[in-house]
């Protein structure tokens, strides 16, 4: 009975040993800030996968549980993206002198309102999620069919004083289309965020001209869409829903984490990637005059 008792605590022993060697690796890596009920995201950091908040799981299971937690959660291999070209990403507009001008990207959604609160003043978000959608699925909608179709299937209730779509409806919407995505809150240092950006294919960020106002201007709390982050100039493919100025332009990266609004819920949602089984809507075509680049 002793020599039980004395083995089932060595053997404890060497259990928590192991776990504190990967968790100080997963500490020394930098751990990601992600949101609870995500839980199941992965990172993946020097050919080694992470299954897990925490990152030891991994090294704890036997491949015949790895496999099963796999089947479980989805939590899959990373799959390299498919090749972008900044002609093939989209950038909505939401202001109405950008369509009534007719500057590309624009639409007539932009002259929309909901109780006399203009799209203009609360589309960004909604713009940015049209972006991804289009962007990353066959399928092509407007900016407004996206605020008609987060009305249906999230808590999403836009008013007369207030019309911005909130993170967690951002979130549950894009994943009801097929989109991967996860919150994320501004990490710690800016080596961090840029080693988190080059892992995704795009993000919605939120920008305040409060935080830092290099680049964006009288801007208390914005939505902005970031594509193809390239480390050789340390820039981002800009998608610009209230400026058709900065829409379609490369951006030093800093500029976007110096100005994240840190006096929200989340900073940013980042996507990783789109799968057409997971795609509740497939809604597809644009009703509203628009003009096309």
């Amino acid at each position: 009975m002793m020599k039980k008792y004395l083995s089932a605590c060595w053997n404890l022993m060497f259990l928590l040993l192991l776990l504190h060697m990967d968790v100080t690796e997963w500490n020394r890596i930098g751990r990601k800030d992600i949101q609870e009920e995500d839980i199941e995201v992965q990172v993946e950091e020097k050919n080694k996968t992470y299954l897990g908040s925490d990152g030891y799981l991994k090294e704890l299971l036997s491949l015949q549980n790895e496999e099963a937690l796999v089947n479980t959660f989805g939590v899959q291999e990373q799959e390299s993206y498919p090749e972008l070209e900044e002609s093939g990403i989209y950038s909505f507009l939401q202001g109405p002198r950008s369509y009534q001008t007719g500057i590309s990207w624009s639409g007539e959604w932009c002259g929309f309102s909901v109780e006399g609160n203009t799209f203009g003043s609360f589309g960004c978000g909604l713009c940015c999620m049209a972006n991804v959608y289009d962007t990353l699925s066959p399928y092509e909608v407007s900016p407004w069919d996206m605020f008609e179709y987060a009305k249906r299937v999230s808590n999403y209730g836009p008013s007369g004083e207030s019309g911005a779509i909130s993170w967690k409806n951002m979130k549950s919407v894009l994943q009801s289309c097929g989109i991967t995505c996860y919150l994320f809150h501004k990490p710690g240092t800016y080596a961090e965020f840029q080693n988190q950006v080059e892992q995704m294919q795009s993000a919605i960020v939120l920008v305040s001209s409060r935080e830092d106002n290099t680049f964006w201007l009288s801007t208390l709390g914005h939505y902005v869409n970031i594509w193809m982050y390239r480390r050789e100039d340390d820039t981002v493919f800009l998608a610009e829903p209230g400026s058709p100025e900065n829409n379609r332009r490369r951006i030093p990266l800093r500029y976007v984490y110096n100005a994240l609004k840190t006096a929200s819920s989340f900073q940013y949602l980042a996507v990783t990637g789109y799968e057409e089984e997971r795609n509740r809507w497939k809604a597809d075509g644009i009703d509203e005059i628009w003009h096309s680049p």
